[in-house]
């Protein structure tokens, strides 16, 4: 029995388990075709997966327009938890890789949700070990409100936990913790993705705080620097927790509305806040709005910056154009000048849904020698690169390169495209074309090698050819090229948001 061994690593897997996981692998599950053979170059058509000019083929994206975009399509949602294991791969899989993928995303269990971010998680888990991909497992996030089985609900407050956890995964001092936009993270256990506890940091977050989808880990002290906005006032706090994951600082951030904040960035000295006219409608919210967030450009726009770890009062502002930015790539210092790689939406939710935005990767400079913050805005690229990654063990230091999704134009839908480089000292940006018809998701960048950008990146590709999906890993100098491996996953995994490696 090979496959127990390579399961130890998952001891949450018990014999029960691992023997239905292996009745369902050798059953095939709904993918017959693709699980006859497991080989690790296995593109012949005679078992394994299809041939590459198989999985290519133009199927055109269309759309009905009865049904949500966010709920068809690449995008529409699954709903039963599967085991498997030995998963069949094309490609060499670097041996060094040994760990746990892990990826989350919005699932909504009754079929039905407002918009693509206010499905119940789900989160989909990818074992790498010695060359081979061992196993696949998904669980959705148990939540108070999965739980209730009545999905989001604006007129509900998410005190105590009663929030969803669609959006992101963080791993930190041994914790595995799964987050939505708002409200506490729940403590995730990675030996089989069960759901163990909404998790509130010790007390630390009360019940009135909350916690980004976006934390940022210092590479230099291991502190995981996060903050939380929030419905009612204080509508801003930011919070540092230690290695150990106890939070040691806390501070309530003066600002005059709830707006929706979604990411923040840090250097080696400061932290990076921008207040955008995203605001939350309690109104609304109350009257039972689909969606409570509403584009309000009269609020104005504003980048601020403050002391890593320090205080509040000394935080410092700057105003701009209004625009949206839910991601960044990174941040570092330059001198006196705070260097902010981010992309940008012209607007959102301005009675519209994403496809309708105009998307840029900008350079934002802040000035910081004077007695007033200065701002610079330069186009890096109009490409429409979304969902970016970097080399985190250059978080909050200078960085050459940066990965993102490299979206194409569709007037109905998100149209999710390849796996962009953007080579921020050159400025070219070099992009895998997957073809029209496969789908790549967030690609998470795994070390390889001491130098930047010296690893591999992993990312989830959707094929509308034969409505599957592949774990394709990349090598991150050179995405272009396309995958070195492709682990074809025992169903289709839909369309999310942002995942995490767990290394051994």
């Amino acid at each position: 029995m090979k496959h127990a061994k390579l399961l130890a690593s998952m001891p949450g897997w018990s014999r029960r388990e691992f023997l239905r996981a292996a009745g369902l692998s050798v059953a095939g599950l709904s993918l017959p075709p693709l699980l006859g053979g497991c080989g690790s170059d296995s593109g012949n058509g005679r078992g394994g997966m299809p041939p590459a000019d198989e999985m290519a083929q133009a199927v055109p994206l269309t759309v009905d327009p009865d049904i949500p975009w966010w709920l068809q399509n690449g995008f529409g949602p699954v709903f039963d938890e599967l085991e498997a294991v030995d998963l069949p791969t094309r490609g060499r899989i670097p041996p060094e890789l040994n760990g746990l993928y892990v990826r989350n995303g919005s699932n909504p269990q009754s079929g039905h949700s407002p918009h693509w971010f206010f499905g119940d998680g789900m989160l989909h888990a990818i074992r790498l070990e010695g060359g081979r991909a061992v196993a696949y497992r998904n669980r959705y996030v148990r939540t108070p409100l999965y739980l209730a089985g009545h999905g989001f609900d604006t007129r509900m407050p998410p005190l105590g936990g009663n929030n969803q956890s669609n959006v992101s995964v963080v791993w930190h001092a041994g914790r595995l913790l799964s987050s939505g936009e708002v409200g506490f993270p729940h403590r995730i256990d990675p030996r089989d993705l069960s759901t163990i506890d909404a998790y509130d940091f010790d007390g630390a977050l009360m019940t009135t705080s909350s916690f980004t989808a976006h934390p940022k880990i210092d590479p230099a002290t291991g502190a995981l620097h996060f903050f939380g906005y929030w419905v009612f006032p204080p509508y801003l706090q930011y919070h540092v927790a230690d290695a150990s994951g106890r939070v040691v600082h806390s501070q309530d951030i003066a600002v005059a509305k709830s707006s929706m904040i979604h990411s923040f960035a840090i250097t080696e000295q400061d932290v990076v806040f921008w207040e955008l006219p995203v605001l939350f409608d309690l109104t609304a919210a109350l009257n039972g709005a689909d969606n409570p967030f509403a584009w309000q450009p009269n609020y104005g726009a504003r980048l601020g910056v403050m002391p890593l770890g320090g205080l509040a009062s000394d935080i410092r502002w700057v105003e701009i154009e209004p625009c949206y930015v839910f991601h960044e790539v990174n941040a570092y210092r330059d001198g006196d000048d705070v260097i902010l790689h981010v992309c940008r939406h012209d607007h959102m939710f301005d009675h519209d849904d994403l496809p309708a935005t105009q998307l840029t990767l900008r350079r934002w400079e802040l000035g910081t020698a004077g007695t007033e913050l200065t701002f610079r805005d330069t186009v890096v690229s109009d490409r429409e690169l979304e969902l970016p990654s970097h080399d985190r063990r250059f978080t909050g230091r200078a960085n050459r390169y940066g990965w993102a999704v490299d979206s194409r134009e569709h007037p109905d839908t998100l149209d999710l495209g390849g796996i962009a480089l953007i080579d921020f000292v050159s400025g070219e940006v070099r992009a895998w074309d997957p073809g029209l018809s496969r789908h790549a998701n967030e690609a998470f960048f795994v070390p390889g090698g001491a130098g930047e950008g010296e690893g591999w990146l992993l990312s989830l590709v959707y094929n509308r050819a034969d409505d599957a999906t592949d774990l394709c890993i990349f090598d991150a100098q050179h995405p272009d090229h396309g995958p070195i491996a492709e682990i074809r996953t025992p169903r289709r995994i839909p369309h999310g948001f942002h995942g995490v490696w767990i290394p051994d």
